[in-house]
């Protein structure tokens, strides 16, 4: 009896034992976890958020700020936030950055609070207009945190947009200034991409891009996934890495993560001086349950063959029930140099006009 009782106090510590540990275990996960905030500013920022938003988004906080309150309205978010109400009162920036920014700081409080405790942060903005524009400059700098990663993802206007274009170059420096990278989306690139399509489908392309991307990444990061990436391997290629770009390809059939990489690398969304000076990859491959570990594998293989051996490459990938037979390859390449921020503006002056260097 005695020799019972002892075997039955043993095996119950045991199971205390297993319970205290997978107690403690899962408070390691929770600790480890990051926490992700997106934000969207201006309109074409909040049209991100939307598209996230109505697609569900697994590990991260979704905050979209406008100072157009019509279309902050009818923005889907976990969180609106109204900048500047007083000093637009509503109705937008007007197409100035300066005004953008003001407004952004009258809602700096806002933000900060929102996103406070984040480890991850994406702001998402197209620059070239006011809020956009100005809203992203100010966010970029002041929502830095220690051992906070912030992430640009923007688009770019039409070369055509003469205006627009010139403010967005601005934009841009001053971003790439602040946070760790910018990820870029030139839509006259885009355009060539997706110039088929009617022009509100053809801007819709660039919000699912951003959508994709933004979505793919913190859901491989925050949940199980094929083949997870984890914090440290994000920061690895994105911290301190200034400029990056962007290439998404879609196959199905024999050869399909192949022919997918390679649209990817041959379609980067921002025009690259020597892609053979990334300084990292992040490689994201999303298909059906019929996905294999081989070709995921062959996917990181075929990008490190297109970068230098110093090139620092993460790969992940996750299972899409509703792709079946077919794959998706993200390639984002950072630490590029682009020739979008070197370009003289008189290029797109109309008519054969031709103007001499600047003195």
């Amino acid at each position: 009896m005695d020799s019972e009782y002892t075997s039955r106090i043993s095996k119950m510590s045991m199971q205390t034992q297993d319970f205290l540990e997978a107690e403690r275990i899962e408070a390691a996960m929770r600790m480890a976890r990051p926490n992700v905030s997106v934000v969207g500013l201006g309109g074409a920022g909040s049209n991100i958020v939307s598209w996230i938003k109505q697609r569900g988004l697994t590990g991260g906080k979704l905050v979209a700020a406008n100072t157009d309150a019509a279309h902050l309205a009818i923005t889907k978010a976990d969180r609106r936030i109204l900048m500047g109400e007083k000093l637009t009162h509503g109705q937008g920036a007007g197409g100035y950055p300066d005004r953008g920014a003001e407004a952004a700081k009258d809602a700096l409080e806002d933000l900060v609070k929102e996103t406070n405790g984040s480890n991850i942060l994406f702001l998402c903005a197209g620059l070239g207009g006011g809020t956009g524009t100005g809203a992203s400059q100010v966010y970029s700098e002041a929502l830095q945190a220690p051992g906070r990663l912030v992430v640009g993802v923007v688009t770019l206007p039409f070369s055509v947009e003469r205006y627009r274009y010139e403010n967005a170059k601005k934009g841009l420096e001053r971003m790439r200034a602040h946070c760790d990278t910018v990820v870029a989306i030139d839509n006259t690139k885009l355009a060539k991409v997706a110039g088929d399509l009617p022009l509100q489908d053809a801007l819709g392309v660039a919000n699912e891009l951003v959508g994709q991307f933004v979505k793919g990444i913190t859901e491989t990061i925050t949940t199980a996934s094929l083949i997870n990436i984890d914090y440290a391997d994000l920061r690895a290629i994105m911290e301190k890495r200034g400029l990056a770009a962007i290439g998404v390809g879609y196959a199905e059939g024999e050869e399909r993560v192949e022919k997918a990489v390679r649209q990817a690398i041959e379609g980067q969304l921002l025009d690259i001086k020597d892609i053979s000076k990334a300084k990292g990859a992040l490689v994201h491959v999303s298909g059906g349950h019929d996905i294999t570990l081989e070709e995921v594998t062959k996917a990181g293989e075929l990008v490190t063959k297109s970068l230098p051996p110093t090139a620092k490459i993460v790969w992940g990938a996750r299972v899409d029930p509703t792709m079946n037979g077919h794959a998706r390859v993200m390639v984002v390449l950072t630490g590029i140099e682009s020739t979008f921020l070197s370009e003289n503006s008189y290029k797109f002056a109309l008519g054969p006009l031709k103007m001499g260097k600047a003195s």
